[in-house]
């Protein structure tokens, strides 16, 4: 039986808002490994899916959805002290406004995404640009500057957005050792940025491959996923965009520029859902992903910009999610997309009717001297039933994340908003990796461009940049 740590007390009430597949995947690992009597945990979820759950672990389950309206009278009473703790997960509750609460009560706050109130995804009247996960991101980084310094609140912070951060960090570390360019761990932001350009890193995918399937073939009208589907539709429905590297040399036709902000980032003016990039995987080898929007494609692209002493920048990666779901779901989206983005009737979370397969979770850093190297997570579904309740490959590499994120709040209490970027990426990985299956480095020769030809289809691509942008979106 594994001796499993306890790493930290959490001294007033935990309240968790939203309990569907990544919250219900959570509840064992924090109880596992965290000081706290299940009476003092109340999970605050829209739907009564998990209720059967929550009481199987003594703990408070309260069917309620969060509004503007009510958001102050359901957790005020929670959190009667300092110390306690509120754990994110819902969909349509406004991360901002929780990190505005936690904040007059004291308390501690993670989340795995910046998350809008209802409609905040797909509101028609918004201008395209106020649609993105760059728009809220600005909005996160003025409240940060806003509230300063206080109880640490984690934004951003699952398997990705968060964890792949990390992931960026170490496999800079190892290519850099790999290249024989001797440098010590970079502490500071401006040491990470210096470190990816004098490497050379043109640019990162987020590159994952799902290969879980199940004995309970998709059938029409259903959308079946191995996470939240609310989320993933959300995702799929805003503007696909990238962090916009130095060295790209011509904004997409369809490509949007942000008038404010911090500038690292660009849309494309066409739905996540419905474009695709080429990446690799070292278990699937080449593969077309979905460009889905996520926080981290800005936010580590902000973070390794290199500026001149005026500000210009000087170096900046290209940055995007290259997504290929399960094979269930990339049907369940071929119907939804071919539908007019009307979702399905019936939604299906793949559990324990999967047979088979793995979630491969890393990161694609490509152009330095070896080409490209991809470093993460292939963790498998009989792992994972080994390891922890209630969750599927996908779903842990989420809950390992999370757990990692609450321990370094808990260790750094002070640090008021941040993002992944800006947390010690050993600690985060020195927690997760006991969730995470094999965490490997692998190097390829493939590129973009490797294996085409305009024998039979003449196309746009620069054999001479390979890794150029308009080489990786399939045209």
């Amino acid at each position: 039986m594994t001796d499993w740590p306890i790493y930290a007390p959490i001294k007033g009430a935990l309240v968790i808002v939203g309990f569907g597949s990544i919250g219900q995947g959570v509840l064992p690992l924090i109880l596992r490994h965290f000081d706290i009597e299940p009476t003092r945990i109340t999970i605050i979820s829209a739907d009564e899916s998990g209720r059967s759950v929550a009481e199987e672990y003594g703990v408070c389950f309260v069917h309620q959805a969060i509004t503007p309206d009510n958001l102050e009278q359901i957790l005020s009473p929670l959190f009667t002290r300092e110390g306690g703790f509120l754990v994110n997960l819902s969909v349509d509750v406004s991360s901002l406004a929780l990190v505005r609460f936690c904040r007059t009560v004291g308390a501690f706050y993670l989340d795995t995404c910046i998350e809008p109130w209802s409609g905040g995804y797909t509101d028609p009247d918004k201008e395209m640009s106020h649609r993105t996960n760059y728009w809220l991101r600005e909005k996160s980084l003025r409240l940060a500057e806003e509230l300063g310094a206080g109880p640490t609140a984690v934004m951003a912070h699952g398997a990705n957005p968060g964890l792949v951060s990390h992931f960026v960090k170490q496999a800079l570390v190892n290519i850099a050792k790999d290249t024989g360019v001797d440098v010590d761990t970079p502490r500071t932001r401006t040491e990470w940025a210096a470190l990816a350009s004098k490497l050379n890193v043109q640019g990162i995918h987020i590159a994952e491959r799902d290969t879980q399937v199940s004995d309970i073939p998709k059938v029409p009208g259903e959308f079946v996923n191995t996470w939240s589907i609310d989320g993933f539709l959300s995702e799929g429905m805003q503007p696909a965009e990238l962090g916009w590297g130095t060295f790209e040399d011509t904004l997409p036709e369809d490509g949007g520029e942000h008038e404010e902000g911090c500038g690292a980032a660009i849309y494309l003016k066409r739905p996540g859902a419905n474009t695709r990039v080429r990446t690799w995987t070292p278990l699937a080898g080449p593969i077309l992903g979905y460009l889905i929007t996520h926080n981290e494609a800005i936010s580590i692209a902000d973070y390794f910009t290199a500026r001149e002493e005026d500000g210009t920048v000087a170096y900046r990666p290209t940055c995007h999610y290259a997504y290929h779901p399960c094979d269930d779901a990339v049907l369940s989206l071929h119907e939804f997309v071919g539908g007019g983005f009307v979702p399905q009737a019936n939604f299906r979370l793949m559990g324990d009717e999967i047979t088979k397969g793995l979630d491969e979770l890393g990161v694609l850093l490509y152009g330095h001297a070896k080409n490209a190297y991809w470093f993460g997570s292939q963790l498998d579904i009989h792992e994972t039933r080994e390891l922890v309740p209630y969750q599927n490959a996908t779903g842990l590499q989420v809950s390992a994340a999370v757990l990692a994120g609450m321990v370094w709040a808990l260790e750094n209490p002070n640090e008021g908003m941040v993002e992944a970027e800006a947390m010690n990426h050993e600690r985060i990985l020195d927690v997760a990796a006991p969730y995470l299956g094999p965490v490997v480095g692998s190097y390829t020769d493939w590129t973009p461009v490797t294996g085409r030809t305009d024998d039979l289809f003449p196309a746009d691509y620069d054999t001479s940049e390979p890794w150029l942008f308009k080489n990786v979106i399939c045209r």
